[in-house]
């Protein structure tokens, strides 16, 4: 009987090592407790250097990758259905969690700032990264504007120095960034199904029909609109049980990830934009604590550690309060969604390093990346602040800071599991590896770039806000 190699995954399902033959499942139990432990153990050394959490999962991943120890082998094309899968519940918990740090209202005039970066430097990126994609690395027309589409959203999730600290936060930088990382995530899904439909995806036909821009205007419209009104529904029906008849107690993380599913079932079902249903019910949950608490910042957040700690009837006390009920709800709920949002960045950005290992760094995807931090961005972030009120220095940082994240890597494998028809002159089975060699090379030089930055940059920022 022939030798079994050392270091083989063998088809039963066992990894040998050493002559010992080891079951893969529990590979992944011991890979995923040294990790989760190594990082519980070194958060606090982490904090005080000037990097990102990201930027210690990219490396593991990509040494628990085919390229070094071999030890996971995910192929991107073969499990694009489970990878869409949980990058669309990272995305989804990220963007509720981004609305429900939003809580100044949409008069105040700092809103038109995430605006402007969520919709109009979107729709100038978009159009520039399609140009790159045909003219510099030979792309067709369909995959240059699934590039543009896949590459202009922006994840501030991924570097924590540049969003909101807490609901309390004003400043211009950390609001615009992290309110463009929640809209345009969502805003860019049209394009991506009009990149897939010049591919042939039938599915995605309704992009370049006639009335395809009444398909898109109504999936936005009923994606706002349509997640406002659940998230605004279920605020005031938890919140009024809980003040009358002292119902609908605890269990605040349930409604949280119950809202988040109900949103984007609901609005898909009725062909709305899913991701901004979820975004804009975040808004709406904090819309409610904000006007019951008033413009300051709300007790709860101040006060949630030491709740947390207090009996179960002083929590009802402040769960029923007149005043308190909402804010509780909200702070509750922000506070166990971004505890999830910490494993999800842990997962998507691991994962991000383990599908990098398999498909190989890209010389043309550095180049990109180059091209995109440094002139794209740039750019349309000085069209869309024309004449906005920020200071030349806020309007740098913000350029800079287009990091790139769960957005694209979810836009990616979701766009995998399509088989692609290429026109004339184009290989279709050499397309979607090149395009997801381009895409994974931008999202890991972001991840290093924007991750060592962030922290230097900000706090010069903030000594500069000080003087």
């Amino acid at each position: 009987m022939p030798a079994t190699p050392q270091g083989c995954k063998c088809s039963s399902g066992y990894f040998v090592r050493g002559g010992i033959a080891i079951d893969q499942s529990i590979i992944w139990y011991l890979i995923v407790g040294v990790l989760l432990l190594s990082m519980g153990l070194m958060a606090s050394l982490l904090d005080r250097l000037p990097v990102s959490p990201a930027m210690f999962y990219l490396p593991v991943g990509y040494i628990l990758g085919p390229a070094a120890s071999g030890l996971i082998n995910v192929t991107p094309a073969e499990h694009a259905e489970l990878l869409t899968a949980l990058a669309k519940m990272a995305l989804l918990l990220s963007l509720f969690t981004v609305g429900l740090k939003l809580r100044l209202p949409f008069r105040a005039r700092i809103w038109h700032l995430p605006l402007r970066l969520g919709v109009l430097a979107m729709l100038v990126t978009i159009p520039l990264l399609t140009l790159a994609g045909m003219f510099m690395f030979g792309l067709p027309l369909g995959a240059a504007i699934l590039l543009g589409g896949i590459l202009a959203p922006t994840d501030p999730v991924l570097a924590s120095d540049v969003q909101l600290k807490d609901v309390g936060d004003r400043d211009r930088i950390r609001y615009s960034l992290t309110g463009e990382g929640g809209l345009n995530d969502g805003t860019a899904f049209p394009f991506v199904m009009l990149g897939l439909s010049l591919l042939g995806v039938p599915s995605a036909a309704a992009y370049i029909d006639t009335y395809a821009v009444l398909q898109v205007a109504w999936g936005i419209i009923a994606g706002l609109v349509g997640g406002w009104f659940m998230g605004w529904l279920l605020g005031r029906t938890v919140v009024g049980l809980r003040r009358r008849f002292r119902l609908a107690l605890g269990m605040e993380e349930f409604l949280g990830i119950g809202l988040i599913a109900l949103a984007y079932g609901v609005t898909e079902t009725i062909h709305g934009i899913g991701f901004l249903a979820v975004f804009a019910a975040g808004l709406a949950m904090r819309r409610i604590e904000s006007t019951n608490s008033g413009l300051q910042e709300p007790e709860a957040a101040k006060y949630q550690p030491v709740v947390d700690s207090l009996p179960l009837g002083a929590k009802e006390e402040i769960a029923t309060h007149p005043v308190k009920a909402s804010a509780y709800m909200t702070e509750t709920v922000l506070g166990f969604n971004q505890q999830l949002e910490q494993f999800a960045e842990f997962l998507m950005v691991t994962l991000t390093g383990i599908l990098l290992s398999h498909i190989g760094f890209s010389a043309a995807g550095a180049l990109l990346a180059l091209l995109l931090f440094f002139v794209i961005r740039p750019l349309s972030v000085a069209l869309a602040l024309i004449r906005a009120d920020v200071t030349p220095l806020q309007r740098r940082l913000m350029a800079w800071f287009g990091i790139k994240g769960i957005g694209s890597l979810y836009y990616l494998v979701f766009a995998l599991q399509y088989q692609w028809l290429a026109p004339a002159g184009f290989r279709s089975s050499a397309l979607a590896p090149r395009l997801t060699s381009l895409v994974l090379t931008v999202v890991a030089m972001s991840i290093v770039l924007h991750g060592i930055s962030s922290t230097p940059l900000m706090e010069m920022y903030q000594r500069r806000r000080r003087r």
